[in-house]
């Protein structure tokens, strides 16, 4: 504690030094465009956009390609070389001579012009050592060899048996838990946070230590913990979707980039909650209150009540589709509790009808929920009670959930307040919380949950963000209809953009079980469902800009390790007006990946995030692993990294800069 209050201390006193006022549109825009943004009373200064880690995906027909994609952009892109050329030497060659002659004075953060087609390998590493340098070739050189990557894990426990402990280590340090990993605890990870803010980029934590265990207990804990103890009833109406099956049980079934939680019992969900906590700590001590902790609901509690109610989500729509027609949720339909009483009103004087419509949440442009969900997350309101609609001929009240016994009750109030005690914790610390996406059968109730939270910690500033997986089918209508509901409930959006990490598997389980595939067809349906995603939020964001509303209620992070889709980012906020400073846009890429994406954004002024795993080294190997599978399947990007390392190596060696230590002096945004 007494290192957290020194190093808060430092915070403030920087805050002071460096503090800067973000700038504020004047453009006008028609009356009518500000009247359909109505104006709202609470104003704020604080950070709404601030970034996270990006996932991976993998193409059609079993290509894999990183969550940012391989594959260029069409025409509509901004399509940059990617040779480094001799006249972007030159120039990186030139400005860095400038700087050493004409350094910034003392006290006046760098800002350096960025090079949009990341071809500088300069700015790309001026923040590592030579020694970084070669490790971070040796370690893409082994990523490019399949034989090795596919027995990673084979390898990694052989090594640890035949060296020992110590060796094995050191060995780890010097390759892949080096380059990946910013150290075992959250004080050996200080230096790196601090070298990261001083070239201008910001960490989101996670500490990164994974269960190795074998397929048949992951299946075997995956089914216990996703079946009522009452049974797995499906009764009439049921979706498959939202039932656990043993083929797919092992959720890490054709996914190498993204983190799994299995759970064994309430126990470890505390322990869980603990280490997210310290995890936000780590990041208010050392980050200056610029930091993000990532979290997965998973960690938290049972499965079961995740599928659970994911389908009473998935289940209300069918009803509201059945009642009104069209697709959709509730909020699309634009109904009202008057045209709710006139479906209802052939059901005579009915009480319980009376209060189902009591409980509607509504407003001035119609009805928002059907259920009362600020219960779920303040009150102890039962679950299987709550979720109850009229049936439209008896006027008989049907549980959209199966009876859930009181033992599971209460995992549920359990897994609700180990969240809200989380974000409660990052709200009081000022940093905060990525809830990260997981499987399509999970997601409905982890977004409705997500949204919960925005709704009751997100009233001054975006603390809590939401994942969106921009792979999905239905991603720019949930977006859509999130930002909607934080208007019309006057709260702070948050959402990290990603492209996704579970599409294989989805597809797999969407064929064998029977219901529709959820991921767009084509790697370009996925782009174009990310930019059209990105663009509606910017739109949003210009409008209330325009009519002088706080634009820092939308703070979007664009997770993604592709050049095209973050220079469409960059493009269009040039476009609409909106600059660095408004602190409504981020990047994020993971740490060991895509530095000349990364730091040339830091260093030029941009938001710019990296994801920042930790942990003993012998406990991260499966995160290791996964980032070693990851590399292999994005190839082209490696070329490119290897290409510029090589670059940089060279230069340095020509310079005589073979003992080069990075010391910056750029503060981020």
């Amino acid at each position: 504690m007494a290192l957290l209050r020194s190093l808060s201390a430092q915070r403030t006193a920087i805050s002071l030094v460096y503090g800067r006022n973000s700038n504020k549109s004047s453009n006008s825009v028609a009356v009518a465009a500000c009247r359909s943004f109505h104006q709202r009373g609470s104003r704020s200064t604080s950070i709404a956009g601030e970034g996270a880690a990006s996932e991976s995906t993998r193409g059609v027909n079993g290509a894999r390609f990183l969550h940012s994609g391989e594959r260029p952009l069409q025409a509509s892109t901004l399509v940059q070389p990617e040779l480094v050329s001799s006249e972007t030497l030159k120039r990186s060659m030139k400005q860095e001579s400038s700087q050493e002659k004409n350094p910034s004075p003392a006290g006046s953060p760098q800002r350096d012009p960025l090079d949009v087609s990341f071809n500088d390998p300069i700015a790309a590493f001026k923040s590592k050592t030579t020694g970084e340098l070669i490790r971070a070739y040796l370690v893409y050189m082994i990523c490019s060899s399949e034989k090795l990557v596919e027995h990673n894990m084979t390898l990694m426990k052989w090594s640890k048996n035949v060296l020992g402990q110590r060796l094995f280590t050191a060995l780890m340090k010097a390759t892949f838990y080096g380059h990946f990993v910013a150290g075992e605890d959250q004080i050996k990870i200080i230096p790196t946070l601090e070298r990261l803010r001083s070239f201008g980029v910001k960490p989101i934590l996670d500490y990164s230590v994974e269960e190795d265990i074998t397929q048949e207990e992951a299946e075997k804990r995956e089914v216990e913990s996703s079946v009522s103890s009452a049974g797995d009833k499906k009764e009439e109406g049921s979706m498959p979707q939202y039932h656990v099956d043993k083929s797919f049980a092992d959720r890490r079934y054709k996914v190498s980039s993204a983190r799994t939680y299995f759970y064994l019992n309430e126990a470890t969900c505390e322990r869980n909650m603990e280490i997210f906590i310290k995890c936000l700590e780590a990041v208010s001590g050392a980050t200056f209150g610029t930091g993000i902790t990532a979290i997965k609901l998973t960690a938290l509690g049972r499965p079961q009540l995740l599928l659970q109610l994911s389908e009473v989500i998935m289940r209300t729509r069918k009803y509201m589709e059945d009642m009104v027609g069209g697709q959709g949720n509730v909020l699309t339909h634009h109904k009202t509790i008057k045209d709710l009483e006139k479906y209802y009103a052939t059901l005579g004087d009915n009480k319980d009808v009376k209060e189902f419509l009591n409980n509607v949440t509504s407003d001035k442009e119609g009805i928002l929920h059907l259920f009362p969900w600020s219960g779920i997350v303040d009150e102890d309101s039962q679950l299987s009670d709550t979720f109850r609609v009229p049936d439209p001929q008896t006027g008989q009240m049907r549980r959209l959930i199966s009876q859930i016994p009181p033992k599971e009750e209460e995992m549920f109030r359990n897994m609700i307040r180990r969240l809200n005690t989380i974000v409660k914790a990052a709200a009081d610390l000022d940093v905060r919380i990525m809830v990260d996406a997981e499987q399509t059968y999970f997601q409905p109730a982890i977004s409705r949950i997500t949204l919960e939270m925005m709704r009751k910690y997100n009233k001054d500033k975006a603390i809590v963000f939401n994942t969106y997986q921009c792979y999905l089918r239905e991603t720019f209508r949930e977006v859509n209809t999130d930002l909607e509901q934080a208007k019309r409930q006057n709260f702070y959006f948050g959402a990290k953009l990603v492209r996704g990490a579970y599409m294989d598997q989805e597809r797999d389980r969407a064929k064998s079980l029977g219901y529709p595939d959820p991921v767009n067809p084509t790697f370009e349906a996925t782009t174009e469902m990310y930019h059209k995603t990105l663009s509606e939020c910017l739109r949003r964001i210009k409008l209330m800009k325009d009519c002088d509303d706080d634009a820092r209620k939308i703070g979007i992070m664009v997770a993604s390790h592709n050049e095209d889709t973050v220079r469409f980012a960059i493009q269009q906020m040039k476009e609409i007006g909106i600059s660095p400073e408004d602190k409504v846009i981020c990047f994020g890429q993971l740490l060991g990946m895509c530095d000349y994406i990364t730091f040339p954004l830091g260093q030029a002024g941009y938001s710019a995030y990296k994801y920042i795993p930790y942990g003993p080294v012998e406990e991260v190997l499966p995160y290791l692993s996964r980032r070693a599978q990851e590399n292999k399947g994005v190839l082209k990007k490696i070329k490119k990294e290897k290409r510029l390392l090589l670059s940089e190596i060279r230069r340095r060696l020509m310079r005589g800069q073979l003992f080069y230590k990075p010391k910056g002096n750029y503060v981020p945004i």
